[in-house]
């Protein structure tokens, strides 16, 4: 059995298991020396501090310990169709910095990769947070796509929104073209939402899942605190499901009669042209939706009844006990669709406790979702042990 080092003793500080030098020896059976030499090393490279006295236990009160939230920087860049947004967060995923920069899926990966390395080499350079010179300065970054990640290759695959991004190597080309050997995680930008929710708002959900609707629609999963990427990427996929309704729709991925060539932003705000409105996109809609206007909140309930059909399943299949909806349409008329529909459709049992509601980060979900997967990434036992070996 390998001996516990230091970054299984952070381990069991971030996850509450350990708040203490002695409950860190009572967990893993170090001396109390071994113990001190490890926690001494977490200290000093500035991923542990003091949290204060914990309770006396007969004599001295012990030092309580928790991982410096504040001692590392991670940057991420949450993109989309038509922009991205970037920050800097601290390792609790609170935002320092932001900026916004438009960008189009249509171009080519590396001319948008090479724009976001510049938005982001600017975002640090204007930042006032201590410690960050340069982008190689922060702890890792974290991306997030619209569209499958494949969890081997960590590259795109087939992603309808991002044809031109298929197979495309998005990790390698972000270092490139920041010039330093920062690492780089990408994910699907449902599963980074989720994942933000999760840690951010909803701790304690053992089976959690964000529905994004906005040019697409995307649902992203996590179960006891993982994320479920599926064997290739495309866990939550659902706007691709065929639905009667959409019959002979042509959708974006190729295939005829998708969820989301009835259901998604871009299919209300073509709706919405008909009806003689000015809506080119999904933002369109959230503008109009914001603005009350009635035949906008008519078809995006419309939509949350088509798309509530079709969550009836994966309530019956994975039992959530939240499911969130977020993105362009997010929208009481949305929520209430999605009710009516669902609620008809399940089983009573598979809803009595579920809470359906809309996201609480809202265009923050992506960020620190990524900030929290780069985390885990880069702050893990295995990482920390190695670095500090």
């Amino acid at each position: 059995m390998t001996t516990p080092g230091p970054g299984d003793v952070l381990t069991l500080i971030r996850d509450g298991r350990a708040r203490t030098r002695g409950q860190v020896q009572e967990i893993t059976g170090l001396s109390r020396v071994t113990v001190a030499q490890r926690v001494d090393a977490l200290l000093e490279a500035g991923l542990l501090r003091g949290a204060g006295q914990g309770a006396a236990t007969g004599g001295r009160r012990a030092v309580e310990l928790e991982l410096d939230t504040t001692g590392s920087t991670i940057a991420v860049i949450a993109l989309d169709s038509a922009h991205a947004e970037l920050a800097l967060t601290d390792l609790a995923g609170t935002v320092l910095e932001r900026s916004s920069v438009p960008v189009s899926a249509s171009d080519d990966p590396r001319e948008t990769l090479s724009t976001l390395a510049g938005a982001l080499t600017q975002l640090v350079a204007q930042s006032a947070h201590a410690g960050l010179a340069t982008v190689a300065d922060v702890a890792g970054i974290g991306i997030s796509v619209p569209g499958p990640v494949d969890p081997r290759t960590r590259r795109l695959n087939e992603p309808p929104m991002l044809p031109r991004w298929d197979g495309f190597a998005v990790e390698d080309e972000l270092r490139s073209a920041l010039g330093c050997d920062v690492p780089v995680l990408l994910s699907r930008d449902a599963s980074a939402m989720a994942y933000g929710e999760l840690t951010g708002t909803f701790p304690s959900a053992q089976v959690l899942v964000l529905v994004k609707v906005s040019t697409g629609i995307g649902a992203g999963i996590v179960i006891h605190g993982t994320l479920v990427e599926g064997e290739q990427g495309g866990a939550g996929d659902i706007g691709h499901i065929r639905v009667p309704e959409a019959a002979g729709r042509l959708c974006t991925c190729g295939a005829e009669g998708c969820l989301a060539t009835i259901a998604s932003g871009r299919a209300v705000a073509a709706a919405l042209r008909e009806a003689g409105r000015h809506a080119e996109s999904g933002s369109d809609v959230r503008a109009l939706l914001a603005a009350g206007d009635p035949e906008a909140v008519r078809l995006t309930q419309q939509a949350g009844r088509q798309i509530g059909r079709v969550l009836a399943s994966v309530v019956a299949l994975l039992n959530p006990g939240v499911l969130l909806l977020s993105g362009d349409l997010d929208s009481d008329a949305l929520v209430h669709g999605v009710r009516e529909s669902l609620y008809a459709a399940a089983l009573p049992r598979a809803t009595r406790d579920l809470d359906v509601r809309s996201a609480r980060l809202a265009n923050d979900a992506a960020l620190v979702g990524m900030a929290a997967l780069v985390v885990e990434q880069e702050f893990s036992a295995d990482a920390v042990n190695q670095r500090l070996s």
